[in-house]
């Protein structure tokens, strides 16, 4: 094995676990309960911060853009390589495109993307 690698494989874990330390050790630790609660999920926001609640559905698009743009990274290649994958390859992209594409219309079915906020 390269020993670049080797040197990866023992440097990273022990600077991971050096940064942890340092953070334990040297981090403020002055939490109350308004900073440790979590308004995103409905309580009321902190007084006298501009902040507002965090409405969960745009999280859930948020995700839902993600796993989509995912979808087209993975069919990047495949519209590259398309000459040299043949029938068999270019079958496989289509069934997996198929299959996103009936995610993605049972995501619009179950109305989790929505212009509308009837998630309340």
């Amino acid at each position: 094995m390269n020993s670049n690698i080797m040197t990866l494989f023992i440097f990273v874990p022990f600077l991971a676990c050096a940064l942890l330390a340092l953070n334990l050790f040297f981090a403020p630790k002055n939490a109350y309960e308004a900073k440790a609660s979590a308004y995103e999920c409905g309580f009321l926001a902190i007084e006298g911060q501009t902040r507002s609640t965090f409405q969960i559905h745009f999280y859930i698009v948020a995700m839902l853009f993600l796993v989509f743009d995912l979808e087209i990274l993975l069919l990047f290649p495949l519209a590259v390589t398309l000459y040299q994958v043949s029938t068999y390859g270019f079958v496989t992209g289509l069934i997996f495109f198929f299959v996103l594409t009936i995610g993605f219309v049972l995501e619009i079915g179950s109305g989790a993307i929505s212009l509308t906020n009837t998630h309340e």
